[in-house]
Order: structure tokens, then C-alpha cells, then sequence
């Protein structure tokens, strides 16, 4: 199946710890396939799993069983091309270098990316944005 959707951090955070319910009741209407995180974003919550002392067991345990349902697509050629007019547009701008990255990922793969900081995310050319928890 292709995906349609690229969860961002903050997304699979909120499977991760099954809250706020309506993140998990949207995702439950997807089928398996349609849905993907960026291999930027998993770096982003392996580097959260390393970063969480006396909880690191659990956090494994959870982003283990998270990538069972959300494979991580690799950040390809494409999504490499597709980084250079993103990061072009907001030149001037001091936003996140890894949301950058993640942007482009989603447009290489003609996905919406689903987040719930949508702010850090607008103006990119050719994004798709939802949101689940007002969606």
C-alpha cells in the first residue's frame, strides 16, 4: 500500500504514550501501509529514548513496538532533491534544521505530514499539512 500519511515527532510521541486519545482513534482508521514516519523523525526519538535515564527500558519497548505498526521510510535521493527548494525558501529563516529535512521528506513522497505544530511547518512549497487533534 502507499503511504498517505508521515507522522511528525511530536505524532509518534503521542502513539508512544497513548495520549490524547484522538491521535489514536484517527490512526486506527488508517489501513496498514498508509502511514510512515520520516527516518529523520526516528532519529529524533531514538535520540529522545537515549536522552530518558530510568525510563530508557520502557521508551525502547515503546518505539519498538510503534515501529511494528510505522515502518520509518528512508530518506532517499528524492527526498535529498526535494530539500534543496525547502531549505531555499526559508533561507533567512532560524527554523529547524531536522523539520526542514522531515518537509522535505513528506513532499518527496507526496504525503501529508500529520502534526500538531503546524506553525513550524507553513509556507513550505508543495507541503500538505493535517493535524489529528483538531482534524
Amino acid at each position: 500500500m502507499t503511504p498517505r500519511y508521515m507522522l511528525d515527532t511530536n505524532m509518534c510521541i503521542y502513539l508512544m504514550k497513548h495520549q490524547p486519545p484522538q491521535v489514536a482513534e484517527r490512526f486506527a482508521q488508517c489501513f496498514k501501509g498508509e502511514v510512515v514516519m520520516s527516518s529523520i523523525t526516528l532519529a529524533e526519538l531514538e535520540y529522545g529514548v537515549a536522552c530518558s535515564g530510568v525510563h530508557q527500558m520502557k521508551n525502547q519497548q515503546a518505539l519498538h513496538l510503534l515501529l511494528n505498526d510505522i515502518p520509518a521510510a528512508a530518506f532517499d535521493e528524492s527526498a535529498a532533491k526535494a530539500y534543496g527548494p525547502v531549505r531555499f525558501a526559508f533561507r533567512e529563516k532560524t527554523r529547524d534544521a531536522l523539520d526542514k529535512l522531515i518537509a522535505a521528506h513528506a513532499i518527496a513522497l507526496q504525503v501529508a505530514l500529520v502534526t500538531n505544530n503546524e506553525r513550524d511547518f507553513q509556507g513550505y512549497p508543495g507541503l500538505r499539512l493535517e493535524n489529528w487533534l483538531t482534524s
